[in-house]
């Protein structure tokens, strides 16, 4: 019993810790889409995000959701492009389920729909979480947030990442080499899952026998990011403006640096 209270405790003080960090975020990233706003003149902002990095995922707020919810909740207008991100279809049902909760205008958009909106001036940022962002800038995300990171630097676009300090690992300097990309089970790719008259139904989408790939995660290199948007403010995707924003990180040594000290 006293071991399920210390439990219950810890998961509290955590989730209040998460609940902390994201409206920070929030706070710190509100200024970018007030800036576009004011420039827009009553015309809705339009942002593009990629998967789930919302309150489903980080406690009440969210990551790259926090800003928007805060603008939403501020009366800034707002209007987000929600990738259906394939093939776990996480923005198709998690983001949309929690926007329509909040009443931000949102459209679901298929995953290859991105370039065409940036290129036709629909966009006015990209906001994008991180499962894990190294000390000098590059960011692992769901998979296809490097073709959309790409995309809004060919249109001019910006970029930016929004993630709590516990996603920067210090230790890891170069994300495409350091950073090992997971795959999962190729049927995720072949099927697709969704409600049918009798509940949840798969169905098949491709030749049985046709082999897939389908990995779960791609590194967005830094040069591509225009900042991070992080609990203490915002910073550059490099190692300087992290470190100097992270002052107490300065002493931890790179993993690859550590095995070329011995």
């Amino acid at each position: 019993e006293a071991a399920v209270e210390a439990a219950l405790h810890t998961a509290r003080r955590l989730a209040e810790e998460s609940v902390a960090q994201c409206r920070a975020i929030g706070e710190h990233g509100l200024p970018l889409l007030e800036a576009i706003a004011e420039k827009k003149g009553g015309e809705p902002v339009h942002i593009l995000t990629h998967c789930n990095a919302g309150w489903l995922a980080c406690i009440d707020y969210g990551t790259a959701t926090a800003p928007i919810y805060l603008a939403h909740r501020r009366g800034i207008p707002v209007h987000v492009w929600v990738d259906e991100t394939r093939p776990r279809n996480q923005g198709a049902r998690l983001t949309c389920f929690e926007l329509a909760e909040e009443g931000v205008p949102h459209t679901l958009i298929a995953d290859n729909t991105g370039g065409h909106l940036l290129q036709h001036g629909r966009v006015d940022l990209v906001l994008v979480g991180s499962d894990r962002t190294t000390r000098t800038g590059d960011v692992a995300n769901k998979i296809g947030t490097y073709l959309k990171a790409l995309a809004a630097h060919d249109n001019g676009v910006p970029f930016y990442v929004a993630l709590p300090s516990s996603s920067i690992d210090f230790s890891l300097k170069d994300g495409l080499r350091e950073i090992p990309i997971e795959q999962r089970s190729p049927d995720e790719v072949k099927t697709i899952q969704g409600l049918g008259k009798n509940g949840l139904e798969t169905v098949l989408l491709a030749p049985e026998n046709s082999p897939a790939a389908n990995f779960a995660f791609d590194v967005t290199p830094a040069r591509l990011v225009t900042a991070l948007i992080t609990e203490r403010g915002l910073c550059a995707a490099s190692e300087d403006s992290l470190l100097a924003l992270f002052a107490e990180k300065r002493g931890q040594t790179s993993r690859r640096e550590g095995r070329r000290a011995l």
